[in-house]
């Protein structure tokens, strides 16, 4: 894996993020994150994976262009004409919401067997929130 420059990042962000929006809370809410989220990504620090997806469709750049611009690389920009025909393109969720839920309360159980049972059960729960925000994960019918 490349090293990655998330000065790099943040510098382009923050260009195209006050291009589309008049506020960081504007952006942050478009992309389902927090606002302070969004500050930390502008300001070359670390955040989450599932962060960058939320930044790339608010800012109308393919999933994986945060990770491609950190590396030295260019966004990969989806037209805004056909933004929504390109994101139901993506391919679709793997898991189901109840899949998620059982695989994050069963890494937990194995990883951190001390934990309070409520506080496994919390980090599962908003573990499907998050997937389900940035639509990687759905619910059964």
């Amino acid at each position: 894996m490349a090293t990655r420059d998330l000065d790099r990042l943040a510098a382009r962000v923050k260009a195209h993020r006050l291009q589309a929006y008049p506020s960081r809370k504007a952006a942050a809410d478009a992309a389902g994150i927090t606002k302070d989220t969004w500050q930390r990504v502008e300001e070359g620090k670390a955040v989450r994976e599932v962060s960058y997806v939320g930044v790339e469709r608010a800012l109308g750049w393919a999933i994986g262009s945060c990770i491609a611009i950190a590396e030295g690389g260019e966004p990969a920009l989806v037209d805004s004409g056909d933004k929504a025909a390109a994101l139901a393109s993506e391919p679709a969720a793997r898991f189901s919401a109840e899949v998620v839920r059982k695989a994050a309360y069963a890494a937990a159980r194995s990883k951190m067997p001390t934990a309070p049972i409520g506080e496994v059960d919390a980090f599962a729960d908003e573990l499907v929130d998050v997937l389900r925000r940035v639509g990687e994960v759905v619910d059964e019918e």
